[in-house]
Formats: structure tokens, sequence, C-alpha cells
């Protein structure tokens, strides 16, 4: 069991009692699964709404008790809150229970951490980790609870606040329609921001941007700030002090009765934040009262006094006039603003609201309510009216207090009768006038006193909008230099909404005399700055150029400030600021480096820098960077000036003169300096580039001067007049730089410094050689190659550029040869700004020209016989010299083929070609007679070498033929264009043109030829194939044709012989299935054997594809239509298109959104085919169309049907001219079109299975359970149903079933289960089985198929049905009603299916799986939709396929399960001795009740109901229940308990059961009954060490609904004590008389448990006086054995004192009080007088 702690309270959510049983919810333990998740606080809670964070906030509880089967965490709800930051919801949602278990509980880890001292190292570290994580987890729990109430006691005391400076707020609004502006929040000042921030939480300082005060203001009587006067109504009205004190007075005692209330309401220091403190507010009493007497007494009793005084002036009846009751009071008068309150009972104490009320009734209300002046100007008058009117329903008075500055007056008031009484409703008017003397803003109020409790203030307020300046309160003019002037322009603009004169004055003139004496026409001065203008008028939107002048006299800030002073009495500060400088400029780089002069070397006198350049050449030019930094931030203008140094040989110590200095311009200077004039920029760097471009052979020497213009001299610093400075500039020079440079020659190399050209080269050839020149020099050098061209041309390429320092440059030189020989040259190259050029010497050698023919052999090829061919040729001069040359046949050639004149035509045949020319030759030749020619051509040259150049040539004439001359044309069809193909050849090597004509022969006229190409040539010897077309349009034979062809060059032209046999239109149809072969037939012929066969067994709103191929075996384009004749689909279904759904587009682009919308458009598209209620339709895809030449076309063609049943049909199909060919249709639907769920779609697939129904799991033996099906019928016929239940058997020796009915298997049955069909004769029908199976399964559907076929007419009597073995018929289990039920068509029908539990053995312990299934055996009751002959048959009752329903449900016994002890059952162990208590003269109780908590789960997934019943002394309790018992005594047997209430325990739930046992001194009496007397239920046992336990054994039952019990096994031992004396007799023997003999005797308890025990003696002789034993002690308590330990003992002394000389025998009785067997010892003595028995010790 599971309790709260100690500081939270106890609740039925966190925990249990000690007595009572809790019910644990899995809700409960997830609460408490993560103590650190409860207990997390978010950190925007501590805001000043802190108080709505902590309303739920669960405290921290130990562990639950580990359950035997663990329960399945729920996910966390997400928080309702936006502002917590709790995200507990998020990580359980993610990692479940890794989350939320947890790893190692408290008790674990209490118990870990007590049992450790072990040997394992490693778990002992273990521990002491486990045991620092416990005490920081709890250190944590504590910093939480500190920080929760320590913000909650912030929020207590923030709230208090704000309660009373509200409350404060409210006695100073002297109106009620002013709003009091919200308090602001001190919670920051009552909560410790550093806490907080330690904690890493949110505080108020991290939200809060203004500074903390030192310390916090005092507490006092606040004005808001719309009660406080503006500054122009302090200076230009009057002190109200007699209004001032009557208000400060009536605010001071109402300030008090606040705080009077607020001392009992609320307490800021304790911060209690209970209902009764937030709730309280200050109420006002009605009639005005003495409340001091009240402030001694607490709210309860003040609140009685109230009621008794309101009791008692409830007894004056009087009805008075509400006139003279003032209107805050219940009788004085109604308002007519709000409606009327019920009259209160009398006796009752009125509510706050209603005191509330009254209080703030309106008694007058001012129009308006403000009195407002806007717009004016000086000295006009402005009035404005103000009416009061009445707003109660009573003629009230009033008085009127005047405004008490001059600037408004109050006239007389216009009442709307006489007396100056305003009647209900109506008003008064006063005139109030406005006397302004200034632009200002003014304020006053008028006062109306009535018989109300609050005086009616009216403000009354003059404002005009002042003009607003987009002036900057700062004026800052930046740098300037010292001794000059600066302006700075600045606009001024009025963005107000009225007009502004504006007056600027130095601070130190305000305030002035007069605005007279401070305006100026001009600046106005204040040095260093003037302002101007000085005076200036703006209206709204205007702007203003404003100017400040800006005259520095020193280094140091210069600040100043001006009054500008506005008509409308408002002032503003300008502050005008602005810095002198001084000149100064620093030269901070220069590149490379600065140089030194030599020792001994002349510089400048009054140089400060000094730069040398290294040696440069002539033309050359070398820079130097320089950078000059402007430390000043003013802009300084500048230029540069070069001029000749002063050069002057000092001695050490020697100063020179400045008389000495001279300044001239070094006008042949080679420096230069860029930019040479500009503006250095304020505290910038600046970049200058320092030029050296030496233009003779000599050094340079220079000084460069950079001269700062128009520099103004420094002010005196006495200067107090801006007029009176007077100002001078002038150029000063504030740099020099010394610079100096030399020059030195061109240093150049030529390589090779001579060129030799080797060889002979031919006059007027170019020569080219390279050659290279090297510029050593420092700087580039340009460079011009000279050019000789008067008898031999020489040339050198570049012949001009440049070259840069210490680079090199690749030459070519070009040398042309103009006369043979040798040859020797110089060639000069000028360097510029050299005096001497570079001279290249050049030596060669030359030759003749020669002439080169551009081929080697002239090839005319190929000639046509009487053809004249032209060829050319090139003859290329290759030398340098014009050449003269001639060209003819050789002469040799021409005697050899006996020919005088030469067949060739040479144009030219001679001519010169220049130098390097070339010359085109045209020789012609005409083939004047058939031969192959071979012949050669001489090329002569004057004073040069001779050519030769081959000549051949062939002469033919053209020949051409077919290679077959007949072409038989095959696959020739009626109207098709078929091709063959013809063979044309060349017989020659000329290219020969052809050309094809018409058609010639009888049948020319019926038939088309085409040749392609009809014209074009033939090449050399080339075979050409060409394309003939030929198209009939007739079937005859084809014998009389010829196509000619004519041939260039031929006489005859050529024939072609043309024959053919046409054929018609040829198509094959064939039919593929799928998973079948297909099946063709060609047409015209044999279509027989084409059938369309969908199949024997086709699913129910199946679709079933299959293909119709045509296949066009001709090349005949023809076209074809397909139609079937009785279930072809509407024609209106097949144009009907799809419509748009209406939803938002975004949405139709989903995938998922797409495939819903094609289920949906093919379920309409089907449900429209099958619209004819025919219950099967046939769809071809392609209905008509064209089929290609050698097409084939695959049509598909579906079929549908939402009834079951056999479909014939016939498939027209028409192609061409073809007569139409008939395909038998067959389909057999199978199916039911009934079920359980609507058809959405229609699928390819197998029809699916309905969804098993399930029961769930139920008690066994409970109620039944029943479910309602609704029946949906998506076929076109109403379907009668008829249920029968039945329970799966699977047995091997039943697989058949033989059905036997007289009459109908199924007749029609009216409501109450009567045959209509046939009511005289009742259905019988008998089943029995059959153990030899059967090989085939389809002898049943035939037979009922022949049965019901065979005569429709005739009525059946007897039914033979043989079907497969599933199931045993039974209703026990499953029962549906009503046994038959019809399913109109399209529509549906409820049936109601119910389960009744089973009863399970005592030996199932689990839960037991219930299958069942119900089949409906479908009829149709119409006989046109049974057969239409022909068309379709549809069977009925067992022929046809019933409709299955799976039925489930599960049986399990009413069982909880619990935990038990480990002896499997509730244990209790007691000692007897617990009856006696520590005291035990307080006496032996009588009963002891220990009780152990018995904790039920229900595990299982159903509510258990059930009772518990148990014996004494065992007894039972449970919040909610009562148990009686009887207690079993001697002599009757005990009787089981009964319950009163039955209990209820849900799922997943568990609840606590105190079982207790009752120990007495009763059942301790039980050990002494003999064992055939011993109770049931009770054992004595006696242990071998002398331990003696009385054991006591029931039962708890737990009678569950079903009237099954479950036993849980109790037991409860008890220890009785066992006392033993160590001897059972003492003997004392004879003893002297009167001497007193004492024997020990031990007393041992040998058992476990405590024994009070006492002494008893037995009878001794009466006669005799005094008693002769005694025993001490007689009676004690004696310790409980401990275990594996001696007993514990006593020592008793017995006491033997001899009276006389006689025989003394007595019994001593040792008694428990506990009822434990007594301990008897038997005493004997004698006395004696005889001495000798008398002790030693007393001789």
């Amino acid at each position: 069991m599971e309790t709260g702690g100690a500081e939270a309270p106890q609740s039925g959510e966190s925990g249990s009692c000690a007595l009572g049983a809790a019910t644990w919810t899995p809700a409960s333990r997830v609460a408490r699964g993560r103590p650190s998740e409860a207990t997390r606080l978010p950190s925007l809670a501590y805001s000043e709404a802190f108080h709505y964070g902590f309303g739920s906030r669960a405290r921290r509880v130990g562990p639950p008790t580990p359950q035997p089967l663990p329960e399945p965490h729920l996910l966390r709800l997400r928080p309702t809150s936006l502002r917590t930051q709790d995200v507990s919801h998020l990580l359980t949602g993610v990692f479940r229970n890794l989350y939320t278990d947890e790893v190692v509980g408290a008790d674990l880890s209490a118990s870990l951490i007590k049992a450790r001292g072990g040997e394992d190292a490693r778990h002992e570290e273990f521990v002491d980790e486990l045991r620092r994580i416990r005490e920081v987890y709890k250190q944590r729990l504590d910093e939480v609870e500190m920080l929760e109430r320590h913000i909650i006691q912030a929020r207590a005391r923030a709230l208090a606040e704000k309660e009373r400076i509200m409350q404060q707020a409210k006695v100073h609004v002297l109106e009620n329609f002013i709003t009091v502006p919200p308090v602001k929040s001190i919670f920051r000042w009552c909560v410790d921001s550093e806490l907080l921030q330690k904690h890493h939480l949110i505080s108020p300082d991290d939200y809060y941007s203004d500074t903390v005060p030192f310390c916090s203001a005092p507490k006092g009587v606040s004005i808001p700030g719309y009660s406080k006067l503006t500054f122009s109504c302090e200076k230009h009205s009057v002190p109200k002090k007699h209004l001032t004190k009557k208000l400060e007075a009536s605010c001071e005692e109402m300030l008090t009765k606040v705080k009077d209330e607020l001392d009992y309401t609320v307490d800021s220091q304790t911060g209690d934040l209970s209902l009764k403190g937030k709730c309280k507010t200050v109420k006002k009493a009605g009639p005005s009262k003495n409340a001091k007497w009240m402030s001694h007494l607490h709210v309860p009793q003040r609140e009685l006094e109230r009621l008794l005084l309101v009791r008692m002036e409830s007894r004056n009846r009087f009805l008075k006039n509400p006139r003279f009751f003032p209107p805050n009071t219940p009788q004085g008068g109604k308002s007519l603003l709000f409606p009327p309150k019920k009259p209160m009972l009398t006796g009752d104490f009125p509510s706050g609201d209603l005191e509330e009320s009254c209080v703030d009734t309106p008694v007058f209300l001012a129009k308006p309510s403000i009195g407002f002046f806007t717009d004016y100007e000086i000295g006009p008058v402005y009035e404005m009216v103000i009416s009061l009117q009445n707003t109660t329903a009573t003629s009230r008075y009033l008085r009127v207090i005047p405004p008490s500055t001059p600037y408004f007056a109050l006239g007389l008031g216009m009442f709307p009768g006489k007396g100056g009484m305003v009647a209900p409703g109506m008003t008064c008017q006063y005139t109030v006038q406005f006397f302004p003397d200034c632009l200002g803003d003014f304020d006053d109020f008028i006062l109306v006193e009535t018989q109300s409790a609050h005086t009616l203030l009216i403000p009354l307020q003059a404002r005009r909008p002042p003009p607003v300046l987009t002036l900057s309160p700062v004026l800052d003019c930046g740098y300037c230099l010292i001794g000059g002037m600066k302006i700075t322009r600045f606009i001024c603009k009025n963005v107000g909404f009225s007009v502004g004169k504006f007056c600027i004055m130095p601070k130190k003139s305000w305030p002035p005399p007069s605005f007279r004496a401070v305006a100026t026409i001009g600046f106005v001065e204040q040095p260093p700055f003037g302002i101007l203008p000085s005076v200036f008028e703006l209206a709204p939107g205007q702007a203003v150029c404003m100017e400040v002048l800006f005259l520095p006299t020193s280094l140091e800030k210069a600040e100043q400030t001006f009054i500008v002073v506005c008509d409308n009495c408002q002032i503003k500060e300008l502050v005008t600021v602005g810095i002198g400088q001084l000149v100064a400029l620093d030269l901070i780089y220069i590149s490379g480096e600065e140089s030194h002069p030599e020792p001994g070397e002349l510089t400048d006198l009054t140089a400060q820098h000094f730069i040398r350049f290294e040696p440069e050449n002539l033309q050359s030019t070398a820079r130097k960077q320089l950078i000059i930094r402007n430390a000043t931030h003013v802009e300084l203008a500048f230029h540069w000036q070069i001029m000749k140094p002063n050069l002057q040989s000092l001695m050490p110590g020697e100063t020179y003169s400045l008389d000495s200095l001279k300044y001239h311009p070094d006008r042949e200077t080679a420096f230069s300096i860029l930019p040479e004039r500009g503006v250095l920029g304020p505290h910038t760097d600046h970049e200058f580039i320092l030029t050296f471009s030496p233009h003779e052979l000599r050094d340079f020497h220079s000084v460069l001067q950079m001269v700062l213009e128009e520099v103004p001299e420094p002010l005196s610093l006495e200067l107090e007049n801006l007029k009176d400075s007077s100002f001078s500039v002038d150029d000063v020079i504030v740099l020099e730089i010394e610079v100096k440079g030399s020059v030195e020659p061109f240093q150049l190399l030529l390589e090779p410094y001579a060129l030799i050209i080797p060889g002979e080269n031919y006059v007027g050839i170019n020569v080219k050689k390279d050659f290279k020149m090297w510029n050593n020099s420092k700087s580039p050098i340009r460079y011009l190659w000279g050019k000789i061209s008067d008898c031999h041309i020489i040339e050198v390429e570049p012949c001009a550029g440049t070259i840069e320092p210490n680079e090199v440059e690749d030459f070519e030189l070009s040398f042309t040869g103009g006369v043979p020989g040798p040859v020797s040259q110089d060639l000069l190259c000028e360097i510029q700004n050299s005096p001497s050029p570079v001279v290249l010497h050049i030596e060669a050698a030359f030759k003749g020209p020669a002439l080169v023919i551009s081929v080697s052999a002239l090839q005319f090829g190929l000639l046509r016989l009487g053809q004249k061919a032209t060829n050319s040729i090139q003859i290329q001069n290759i030398s340098q010299l014009p050449a003269t040359w001639c060209m003819k046949e050789s002469p040799v050639c021409l005697q050899e083929r006996h020919e005088d004149v030469s067949p060739f035509d040479i144009e030219p045949s001679s001519g010169q070609i220049h130098p390097l020319g070339e010359c085109r030759v045209n020789i012609t030749l005409e083939a004047k007679q058939c031969q192959r020619l071979q012949t050669v051509l001489e090329l002569e040259v004057v004073n040069g070498t001779w050519s030769y150049l081959p000549v051949y040539a062939e002469v033919q004439e053209p020949y051409v033929y077919l290679q077959s001359s007949h072409v038989e044309v095959r696959n020739l069809y009626l109207g098709v264009p078929a091709k063959a193909t013809i063979t044309l050849i060349n017989g020659t090597l000329l290219p020969t043109r052809f050309h094809w004509s018409k058609l010639l022969g009888h049948q020319a006229s019926v038939c088309t030829a085409k040749v392609s190409p009809r014209r074009g040539t033939l090449g050399p010897s080339e075979e050409r194939q060409l394309n003939l077309e030929l198209t009939a349009h007739t079937e005859e034979e084809l014998s009389d044709l010829a196509l000619p062809c004519t041939v260039s060059g031929m006489k005859e032209p050529l024939v072609l012989g043309i024959s053919g046999k046409p054929q018609g239109l040829q198509v094959a149809i064939a039919i593929s299935m799928e998973g079948s072969d297909s099946s063709t037939a060609l047409w015209p012929g044999h279509l027989e054997e084409l059938r369309l066969d969908f199949g024997s067994k086709v699913p129910l709103r199946t679709r079933m594809n299959c293909q119709l191929i045509l296949t066009n075996h001709s090349p005949i384009q023809t076209p074809f239509t397909l139609k079937f004749e009785y279930f072809g689909s509407p024609q209106n279904s097949l144009n009907q298109k799809p419509s748009l759904p209406n939803m938002p587009p975004a949405l139709l682009k989903t995938s998922r959104i797409r495939e819903h919308l094609a289920k949906r458009e093919q379920l309409n598209f089907m449900e429209s085919m099958l619209s004819h209620g025919k219950g099967a339709a046939f769809f071809p895809h392609i209905s008509q169309g064209t089929l290609g030449a050698h097409q084939q076309l695959s049509i598909d063609i579906t079929g549908y049907a939402n009834m079951w049943g056999e479909y014939w049909d016939n498939l027209i199909c028409t192609v061409g001219d073809l007569p139409p060919a008939v395909i038998p249709v067959h389909m057999a639907v199978v199916g039911c079109p009934i079920s359980s769920q609507r058809t959405t779609y229609y699928t390819t697939d197998q029809l699916q299975k309905e969804p098993i129904i399930r029961f769930g799991t139920q008690v066994s033996g409970g109620d039944t359970v029943t479910r309602v099906l609704r029946l949906n019928n998506s076929s076109s016929c109403d379907i009668r149903l008829d249920w029968e239940t039945y329970t799966p058997e699977d047995r091997e020796d039943r697989l058949l079933e033989l059905l036997v009915f007289y009459g109908p298997p199924f007749p029609l049955r009216d409501q109450a289960g009567n045959d209509l069909s046939c009511p005289e004769t009742p259905e019988s029908s008998s089943s029995f089985w059959s153990s030899s199976p059967s090989n085939t399964s389809d002898s049943s559907h035939e037979a009922a198929q022949s049965a019901e076929g065979s005569d429709r007419a005739s009525q059946k009597i007897i039914s033979v049905v043989l079907r497969e073995h599933d199931g045993v018929p039974a209703d026990h289990l499953y029962c549906i009603s009503p046994k038959q039920v019809v399913v109109p068509t399209g529509g549906s029908s409820t049936i109601s299916i119910s389960y009744t539990p089973m009863v399970l053995g005592p030996e199932v312990l689990h839960k037991v799986k219930c299958v069942g299934y119900a089949l409906g055996f479908m009829s149709l009751d119409d006989e046109a939709e049974r057969e239409l002959p022909g068309r379709r048959h549809r069977l009925q009752d067992f022929a046809a396929g019933p409709l299955r329903l799976d039925l489930c449900g599960y049986v399990r016994p009413a069982q909880l399960s619990m935990e038990l002890d480990y002896g499997g059952g509730v244990e209790f162990r007691h000692q007897a001795s617990d009856l006696i208590p520590e005291q035990p003269c307080t006496g032996v109780l009588s009963e002891l009740v220990t009780t152990h908590h018995l904790k039920l789960t229900n595990t299982t997934e159903i509510p258990q109901y059930f009772q518990l019943l148990v014996s004494r002394p065992f007894s039972v309790s449970q919040e909610g229940a009562s148990r009686s018992r009887r207690a079993p005594g001697p002599g009757r047997e005990e009787e089981p308990a009964t319950a009163s209430k039955q209990l209820v325990l849900h799922p997943q739930e568990n609840m606590l059961v105190n079982v207790s046992f009752s120990l007495s001194l009763e059942l301790l009496s039980y050990q002494k009954l003999p064992a055939d007397q011993m109770l049931p239920g009770v054992d004595i046992r006696q242990h071998a060490s002398g331990e003696k336990e009385m054991v006591f054994t029931q039962s708890l039952l737990l009678e569950y609904a079903n009237h099954t019990t479950q036993v849980v096994p109790l037991r409860a031992t008890v220890a009785v004590p066992e006392l033993q004396l160590s001897t059972s007799w003492v003997d004392f023997g004879t003893c002297f008389v009167n001497q007193e003999r004492v024997r020990e005797v031990y007393l041992m308890n040998l058992s476990g448990c405590r024994s009070y025990w006492a002494v008893l003696m037995g009878q001794q002789d009466p006669d005799k006086d005094l008693a002769a034993f005694r025993v001490s002690p007689n009676s004690g308590l004696l310790e409980a054995r401990l275990v594996n330990a001696p007993p514990n003992t006593i020592t008793l002394q017995v006491f033997f004192t001899a009276r006389s000389s006689e025989l003394y025998e007595s019994t001593l009785v040792v008694e428990g009080m506990l009822g434990e067997k007594a301990c008897t010892l038997r005493l004997r003595g004698r006395g004696s007088y005889d001495e000798r028995y008398m002790s030693p010790h007393q001789l």
C-alpha cells in the first residue's frame, strides 16, 4: 500500500488511507511515474500571473507497489496552458516507457543502501553513487518547494499592494466616468530576483529595462497624472487653497476608512492566498456613519453587527418622500440610467454589489462632460453651454461652484422651472466664458454639489495644438580652423498644426525684461557662435533655413546654449557645439624607404625629407608613392610647387640666415608629383605619386613644397563680439621634400653580332634568319630597324618596338636577292634618345629562276565520242626571277599515232611568269574517234630546265540494258499499291540518262504503274535497282502490260513486261483470355470455333478482361464495329463524362486524393454500365474504328456483374464488306452481392471476404451479447437470405454431407416462421454423414442444376444435396434473427447476431476462443430474375454460393490477479502474548485485530463483478461493501459470509482489500479442547523443541457473477506459551520444626511467546493456621525463547517450614494467563523436634 507524504493532504487521487482501500488506475501510476516531471516549474510561470501555474501541482509520493503484470503507460496529454514549458508529453510520445518508467525506485534505492557492505567493489561503488544521487534529488525537491513557497508569498504581497493602491486611486477619482489608470506591478519588489536567477529561472529583472532605485519610495497619497496641473496652468492660474484643503480632508477621511478595512481583509505580510482574502473588496456603507468602532471587530462579527442594524432599521416602515433621501440610499429614488433592483426581503443583509450600485448612481449628468476650448487667440471671448440633466426619478436641487481662475467665468443658470429645482429627466444650462491672455494651456473645473455623496466635477480645458519644430536640440557645427569661419545650415520645419512665432536669444539673457530688448535683426551672437535669423514665424508645414556661424579661437571644444521662445509660452534649449583645429600634416609613408644624404653631400637648408632615385636612362620614368595624412578634421586646399634647392656649405654648429634663402622655380626639373592640387579630406590619408623622368644626360636636384591655400591667422582669445573680428588668410608652406636623381646611357647587345646565310638561294626568294637583341639598361628602349630595297630586299620583323629592362627581343631577318651572286650588307637600328645606332652585318649568295607544273600527269578520263574536254594546269615559278616558257605536244608522239595535227588546244601556249608567280593553262581535247590516247606535252623554259607532262584519255559511246525484261508482281491486292524491283545496267563507263514513259497495253486503263525514280542518270558500269509500284483496280489476272524506258544516246527504248494476280481483303480474329491460350480463325472462313468465355467462377464486382485481336493480313485499310446483342452497355453511360470534384486544386495534386478520385470515377462508370438492371454487362473498350493495313489491333473487352448467375450473349463483329462474325459470349458469376460493407469500387482481384464479426472477450456463463449488422444489396434484384449457424468441425471420418429435403429447402415464411408455400405440408429435412469420400465436388452442383432445370412448372418433392462437410449446425453459441430476411435491391436490411458465452470448467484457466460462422443461403422469389432463356440462369439455395459471416468470440473464466505471500496466500503471525499490553495492570485485551492488505488486479479486458466471502476468525473490509460474519463455536459448523453489495473491478484496474485476523482469548481456549472436538481449520502443533503453535486456516472466496469462485488461502499462526518445571516433585525430608528450608526449582518457557504466570498452592490442612509451604516469586513474566537458543528460565524458591512433627504434603500449580497447560509440582516434608535435623548454621 502506498500512502501520501507527511506534508501532502490525503486525497482520493494521490494515495490511500490506513484502513480503507483505494482504487488504483493507470492514470495515477503515470502521474507518480516521474516525480521530477510533476515538480518541474516552468520558467514562464514566474510572472505576475504566477498563481495560474501551480493550480494542479502534484505532491511527490512514494513509488507504487510492483505489479505482477506491467501495465502499459499511457501517453501524457498536451498541457492546456500555452504559457507552460512542460515538454514531458513530447518526450513520452517519443521514448514511451524509457522515459516514464523509473529505473531505480525509492524503495529499491533504500533497500540497496541499507544492505550495503558486501564484497563486490563495483556494487559498493554503484550504491555510493546511488546514495549521492538520491541526496541530490531530495535536495532539488526541497529547493523546488522553497521556490514555490517564496513565489506564492511574493504574489500574495503584490496582490495585496495592488488592491490597496487601486482603492487609493478610486478615492482620488471625483467622477465615475473617468477611468482609473492601471496600477504598475510591484511584483518585482516582492520577489527575490537573485534567488530566481540562482536556480536558472526567469526573474523580473530579465524583462524590466528600467534601473532599480536604491530604496523603495515611501507610501503616501499620490495624485494621478491626469489630475496634475500642467506647466502653463501653474504659471497662469490662481491657487485654489480652499478647494484643495477641502479635497485633501475628504480624501484623508476616505483613505482612513479604506486602510481600516484593508487591515482586516488582506494581510500583505503573511501572504495568505485563501479565496476569502482574494475576493474581499472594500465596501462603502449607505448612510454616513462613524466607522471607527468597526475597526476593532473581525469580519464575521462586523457582518453580524451590520445585519442586526439593518433588521432594526427595517422595522421603521415610514414612507418618506424620496426627494429627502440621498440618492445613494435604497429609498433615495430610482435612477433613470440603471434598471430597478428587486426589493430585498426583510432581514437580509444587502450585498456588496447593491451597495456599490447605489453609491455610484449619478444624480446629474453633464453634457458635455468636459468643457473643451481649442483654436483660440488672444483677445476674443469664447463661450460654451453646459447642460446638467437630472438622471433620478425625483426632482433635485443643485449648487454650482464657479471656476477659480480668472480665465474662466460662469454665467447665471437657466432652469426649466422656478425655484431652482430640476425635474426628473430635465436639464438646466450654464454658460462658461473663456478669456485667454496667451496661447498656452488652461485648466480649471466646475463643482456641482447635489444630495449625492460625490460631488460632480466638470473639468474645463483649453488646448491649442502647439507648433512642433524638427530642429535638433544640439546643433553640431563640426570642426573649423582657429581664426577661420564656418557657416552650417540647418532646416527647421513646423510639423505641428498651428502657427508659431519664435525668438532665439542667449541663455544668459533668459528671461528677458522684454522681447524687444533681445530681438535682433541679424545674427544673435554668443561667441564663438552666431545664429541667423533670430526671430521668425512658421506656419504648419513651413520651413526656414537657420545658419549657425562658428569662429573658433582655441583648440578646445566650444559649446553655447541658446533659448528658443515660442509665442505659446513654451521654450526650448538649443546647444551649439564646435571644435577648433590647427593645421597638422604628416608624411607617414614613402615607397621603398626614405633616403639619407651621403657624408659631405650638400642638401637643401629647409627641406624636411630627402628622397633619392636610382640612376635612370633618358626618357625613362621612376615613381614613388607618398602618403600624407591630414591630422585635422578640416578640409585643406593645397597645391605643389617645385623649387631649386638652397645649397650652402655650413661649418659644424653654424646656422643659416633667412636672408640667404632664395625661392626660384625649377623650370628644367625632371620631377613631378600627382595630384598637383586638390583638397585634403578631414583626418584622412592621401596618396601622391612622385615621378622622375630625365630628359637629358645629367644629374637633377629639386625641392617639392606643399602649399596650403587660404589658411586663416589665429584670432585673439579675448574676442567678445564677432563683429569686431578681422579675418586674414594666406598661403602657407607646410611640407618640403628634397629629391635627387641621376641619368646613365643605354646598354645593348646583339646575338649574334653578324648573320651569314649559308648555301645558294634563288634570286627573288625570301630568306629568313633569327637573331636577338638584349637590353641591359635600367629602363625600356624604343628601337627602329632600317630597310634595304635598292638591288636586294632586306627587312627585319618587328621593325619597331620596346624592350623592357633586362629583357631580350627576338627578331627575324628577311633577305630577298635581286641578282645572282654573293651579297654583303650592313643593316642599321636607330635607338630613341641614343646618340649612336646599332649595326647588324649580313652575307648571302643567289641563283636563277625555275618553273614547276602543278600536276604530274593530265588525266582526261572517259570521253563520249564527239565530246570536248578541257583541263587546267598551273605553272608556278618557284624562283625569284621571271621565266619565259612555251608548251606543245611532243612531235615524237604525233609521229607514233601517224597524225599531223595535234588534237590538243593549249591556251595560252606560251608566255612569261613573274618571280614567284603562277600561270593557268587550259588544255582542250576533242574526241574524234574511239581510242585509248597516251601522249606527252613539253614545257620549254628560257634559261631554265624543261618539264614534261604525260596525258591520258579514253573515248567511248553509251549502252544500257535491263537485267530482266519481264517482272511478275506478287502480293498484289485490290486497290493497294504493290512494289517490285527492276534492275537497270549501264554497260559502258559513260554516265547515261534514262526516262520511263506511261504504261502501255489493253489492261493499262485498270492499272496504275509508277517507277521510282522515274528519271535519272546511270553511272559508269552502274547497276541501279528501281522500285516499281503497281496498283490494280480489278481482280482479273494481269498479262498484257508494257512499260517503255528511253535512254539518251540509244536509238531504241527499253521495254519492261508486267504481270500479276490481284487479291481481296483477309482478316483473322483471335481471342486471348487471361491465363489461357488464344484461339484464332481466319475471316472469311470458319468462325464456329471462336468463343468468348470469361470463366465459370467469376467473382462478383470483379472486372474480368479479355482481348479480341483483329489481324489484317492484307494491306487494305477497312472500318470495323463491335456490338453485344443483350448485355451491352447503355448508350447514355458511354457518353457520360466525369464531373469535376468540388475541392481545392491543391488537394487534387496529392496522390491519395487522385487515387481516390480514380476509384470513384471507375465506380461511377461501372455503375452506369450496369444501370440497365440486367445483372451483367460487357463493354468493348473500342466499339468502332479503322483497321489499318497489316495491323494487329487488340481490343480489351471487360465483363462486369453485380449479380450471380450464368450469362450468355453474342458479340457481333463487322469488318469492312466481310459478312458479320457472331462470337458467343459466356460468363458464370459466383459470389454474393450482399455485403456488410459499402461497395466503393470494382477490382480485378478476387472478391474480398467479409470482415470477422468479433464479440470480444466475455465471462464464462455471462449474458448474451448482440451485434446488429446492416446488410447492403448492391445488385438489381431482391434477394432472400435464409440463415444457418455452424460450428467448425475438423474430422477425418466426416468429409461429405448428404442433405435430403422434402419440398423446397428454404420455403418462404412469414414473420412467425410458418411456411407460406406449402402450409399443409411441413418442411422436413434430414442429414446424415457419409464416411466415404467423393472424388468429384461438382456432383451436387450438377444435380441441383438438373433438378431445377428439368421442369419449372412441376413442384419438387424431394431434394438431395451433397456438399462438403465443414461444420456442425449449432444455435446455442451463435444465433441470427430473423432467420429469413429479404434485402431489397440497392437497399439494406438489418439482422441481429447473438453470442451466448459458454460455461468453462474449473480446470480451464485461460481464455478460450469460440469460432463459428453463419451461412446465408440466397434465393430469388421472382421467376424472371431466376432464368431468362438463352441469356441468363441463376442457381438457388444450396446451389448458389451462400453469404458467409465468420464469428469470433472469447470466453475466459472469471479470475483476478492477486499479490500473495510466498506461501501462495495471506499469512498472519501472532503471539498469544500480544493480547497483554505493556502494562499488565490494565487487563488482558479481549480481541486484537491485525490487518493485511490484499491487492486485487483485473488483468483481463472485461470488468469483473464479484463478492467477498470469509469466515471467522478472518474478516474482510472494503469501502462500499459490508460483510456478515458468524463466529465458529463448539458444537456448530462455521457458515460462510454473504456479501450485501456486489463489487466491480474494471479492466486493468486494481483495488485494495483489507483482510483482518481477530485474535481473542476465545481462540486461545481452543488449545484445551480434545482432538476429536477440535474445530475445522484449527490445528495445534507441537515442535520437537517444545514450541507450541495454533494454526488457523480458512479460505477467502471471491464469488463472481457467473457463480464461479476463486479461493485465496488464509493462514494465521499463533505462538502460545509452553511452561515446564525442572522437576515434578520436591521432598524436603525431615526438618527441624520452625526451621525454614529452601529448595530451588526452575520454571522454563519452551515457546516463542512470552508467558505471564502465577503460582497457585494446593489445598493444605485447614486446621493448621500457618502454611508450611510457600513460593517466591509467586508470579511474573517469562520472556519468549529466542531462535536456536535455550529456553528462558526463572528460579522458583520453595520454602518449607514445619510447624509440628507431622507429615506435610501439598501441590504447587503454575498457570498462565493465556490458557497454557498448567505445571504441577508435588511437595512433601516432615517435621521433627530432634535437633539432629537442625541446620548446621544454626548450631
